[in-house]
């Protein structure tokens, strides 16, 4: 299958390979030029531009950081839309607002071209496993189509219902990973300033009713966990600000449901003022360093 894939970064750069690896052809791009220098080491042919990018694609894949890119992309100066032929097949697999992925795909059913969002889960060790959880919203026809392409980058596929439906579970998982990495962060730090081994902690409640994802898989205190961001200078992953952007959704989606979310409200508000100290690049499991004695 002739594949386009626009955004190249920690998630979107791993998934453009393993697409290549299953034997799809692919042709990738990104304004990053460390991005698509990387990809290229790896084989993925690299487009000069979004356009030449989608010349011929029967399939086009987005993942970008924000509502604000993916409409740029699609709707934007650069007119991405107008280059797709009818029977095309995008597949958003950014995290933006509901209202955006609505508004994108009304525009490319007008000109016969399918839309459907498909936000992931997993992290970056899901993206590069292949084992990302997708939450689709669109029609099922669309999801069968695209299901051969998902089944490359992901494990679990989930049809969460039309369009936008993905998006608003993604922003509903989001924002209970930032409520559970911050409870993490605080109960690690408070056995920690006992006195006890973080290592022994953390397994002590991952294997208690405290045990959750980031006890699993992604560690927020350094050394734990040699494959987490956090043994790494917290490099990589997924950055606080995206988390920030993530938490932010999801309280602009309460107030307009009027749900009440006042765990949401309070972690949005902790990784915001964790970005202001001027930790907006690195790992969201970083929010440890608040509550760390010392």
């Amino acid at each position: 299958m002739k594949i386009a894939f626009i955004g190249l970064g920690n998630m979107g750069g791993p998934m453009a390979h393993n697409l290549h690896k299953a034997g799809h052809e692919v042709r990738a791009f990104d304004l990053s030029q460390p991005a698509r220098d990387k990809l290229a080491a790896d084989g993925v042919p690299i487009a000069a531009d979004a356009k030449a990018a989608v010349a011929g694609a029967e399939v086009v894949i987005s993942m970008l950081p924000a509502s604000q890119h993916v409409e740029g992309l699609f709707l934007g100066a650069g007119e991405l839309l107008a280059q797709l032929p009818a029977g095309t097949l995008i597949i958003d697999c950014s995290t933006i607002a509901a209202a955006t992925s609505r508004k994108v795909a009304e525009a490319a059913k007008a000109k016969g071209v399918a839309f459907i969002d498909a936000p992931v889960s997993g992290g970056t060790g899901g993206a590069i496993a292949g084992t990302l959880t997708f939450m689709v919203g669109g029609d099922a026809a669309d999801l069968e189509r695209a299901r051969p392409v998902l089944e490359k980058m992901g494990a679990n596929i989930f049809h969460a219902g039309s369009v936008g439906a993905g998006q608003t579970a993604k922003i509903c998982n989001n924002m209970l990973l930032g409520i559970l990495m911050a409870g993490t962060s605080e109960a690690i730090a408070l056995g920690v300033a006992n006195g006890l081994d973080p290592k022994v902690l953390s397994e002590i409640m991952r294997r208690s009713s405290g045990g959750n994802w980031a006890l699993e898989k992604y560690n927020p205190f350094p050394g734990v966990m040699e494959t987490a961001p956090a043994s790494k200078g917290y490099a990589g992953g997924f950055g606080t600000d995206l988390m920030l952007k993530d938490l932010g959704l999801a309280q602009e989606n309460a107030m307009a449901v009027k749900a009440a979310t006042p765990l949401g409200g309070m972690a949005r508000n902790l990784y915001a003022a964790h970005s202001l100290a001027g930790h907006g690049a690195l790992d969201f499991s970083s929010i440890i360093k608040m509550v760390q004695k010392g």
